[in-house]
């Protein structure tokens, strides 16, 4: 199994540009192939790695449950199919989709399909990066389990700390299989203020580091540029890999 690393926190605190910083990072420092993976109903983080996407594995399950299975081809061949598919290939990773949340009726075949199919892929990559949905949604329904590293991203905002800390508690809480914890402070302007750090002491998790806001950053999203392509000597890119650089093996 890959060494695993889910990014979860409030939306809108960066989440997905620090998933595509990390990405970078890994294949910068010879940790690829990487598999990313988009676990977003909202996916974007195809456009953060300037990729273009056209399958989904929600589109596989989609499928298959209609029935839409060619003629003289098993569904277990279907699916694999569908899932090569889904793969984007770039330089040094993979990114995968996993695409709008089920609808109504039983997907419980399909799943166990994909299931099987994702085990198997994962095999071939040392390093995983999981960008999920924002909020606490996907850790309440499992979809984040048996992870090396929960990295929790917040802005400087209270709520967006009491975001950061009530996922911890509740991954904690739900035994999911988290090795370790860190909480990031992205889009920051001052050094967090003695306050700050006291609602992360009392919530039970560990400040891994702060990214500064950035107008480059900034101006790259807006502009709807790929921001994995900000040079490395940017002040948000370089806090980012010092972060990296102390939490992952």
């Amino acid at each position: 199994m890959p060494y695993s690393i889910a990014l979860a926190g409030k939306g809108g605190t960066g989440k997905t540009t620090l998933a595509g910083m990390l990405i970078d990072y890994l294949v910068k420092k010879d940790k690829a192939p990487v598999l990313a993976v988009d676990a977003d109903a909202n996916a974007n983080l195809n456009e953060v790695l300037g990729l273009e996407v056209s399958e989904t594995l929600g589109n596989a399950r989609e499928e298959m449950k209609k029935g839409v299975v060619p003629g003289g081809m098993t569904k277990d061949i279907f699916m694999e199919m569908k899932l090569e598919e889904a793969i984007v290939d770039a330089e040094g990773f993979d990114l995968l989709v996993m695409g709008q949340p089920e609808g109504q009726g039983c997907y419980c075949a399909a799943n166990s399909l994909l299931t099987g199919f994702l085990e198997r892929l994962t095999g071939n990559y040392p390093y995983m990066v999981t960008d999920n949905e924002a909020g606490m949604e996907h850790i309440s329904r499992l979809t984040t389990s048996a992870v090396d590293i929960l990295l929790i991203v917040s802005d400087t905002s209270r709520r967006g700390l009491q975001a950061g800390i009530r996922i911890n508690q509740l991954a904690q809480k739900l035994n999911i299989g988290v090795g370790k914890s860190y909480l990031v402070i992205n889009q920051t302007r001052e050094a967090p203020t003695d306050r700050v750090m006291e609602m992360i002491r009392e919530g039970g998790l560990e400040l891994a580091g702060t990214v500064p806001a950035d107008d480059t950053v900034y101006e790259y999203d807006l502009d709807g540029k790929p921001t994995v392509v900000i040079p490395d000597d940017n002040a948000a890119v370089r806090a980012a890999f010092e972060i990296f650089d102390k939490i992952i093996e």
